[in-house]
């Protein structure tokens, strides 16, 4: 299970825009948490408390303890409004989690061994990252903080797929996740750009040779009219 992570929030009797107002403007950010068959219990904390957290990757995919008035509580992060150009937290969902109940998380990838793809480190191409995280489901004392990637063996115009991954136990791809995209690509090694333009360069310059070739020479067909025009005029 990913490493826990304490929080401590007080209870928020009142309610509404106005009161939630007040809080912000107290730097204070009003939230709630719901779930697990019990009633939405509204709360309210430091922004100070939440602000930074937030930068950590961590903290989006791993179990949360919340300390309550009523008690501690095992929660998970479900959604964060911001304002909208300030940096400034307005409100946080948080979902009660059961131990014998599974989790739908989207999970983050850690790309591993980059430094090291012969791609990269030999033909100097351009390592990619198309997908940063995975909709997984599982129980809660699986949940991983993060699901390590593989890209040391990349090679120049390869990639990692995500039927290649090995998935922690107790973890799986959940629904959200089509047939189709079962095989979807989640990192390549690209040429550098340098040389995609020379290859451009070179393909262009085949094709003018092609075209060069497939064109009959107009001096040829000149000099033979200009010789029947010679040989007409000395024969009368």
């Amino acid at each position: 299970m990913s490493t826990d992570i304490n929080l401590t929030v007080e209870s928020r009797d009142v309610k509404g825009t106005a009161a939630s107002r007040r809080l912000r403007h107290g730097d204070k950010v009003p939230g709630i948490v719901y779930g697990a068959g019990k009633g939405n219990e509204n709360i309210v904390f430091e922004h100070s408390d939440i602000i930074h957290r937030l930068d950590t990757p961590a903290f989006y995919s791993s179990i949360i303890s919340l300390k309550t008035p009523s008690g501690d509580q095992q929660v998970i992060l479900r959604e964060v409004q911001r304002h909208p150009y300030r940096a400034q937290v307005l409100h946080v969902d948080f979902q009660r989690i059961s131990a014998s109940e599974k989790l739908h998380m989207n999970v983050p990838l850690h790309f591993e061994g980059g430094e090291e793809a012969p791609g990269v480190t030999m033909d100097g191409g351009i390592l990619s990252f198309l997908v940063m995280e995975l909709d997984v489901t599982c129980l809660p004392k699986d949940l991983p903080e993060y699901i390590s990637v593989d890209v040391s063996k990349l090679g120049l115009n390869q990639s990692v797929h995500l039927s290649e991954i090995q998935f922690p136990e107790g973890v799986e791809l959940t629904s959200a996740v089509s047939p189709e995209d079962e095989d979807m690509t989640l990192a390549n090694v690209a040429p550098p750009k340098v040389m995609e333009e020379e290859e451009a360069e070179d393909a262009l310059a085949a094709e003018d040779e092609e075209d060069a070739a497939g064109t009959a020479p107009v001096g040829d067909g000149a000099s033979d009219a200009s010789g029947d025009a010679q040989e007409k005029s000395s024969e009368d």
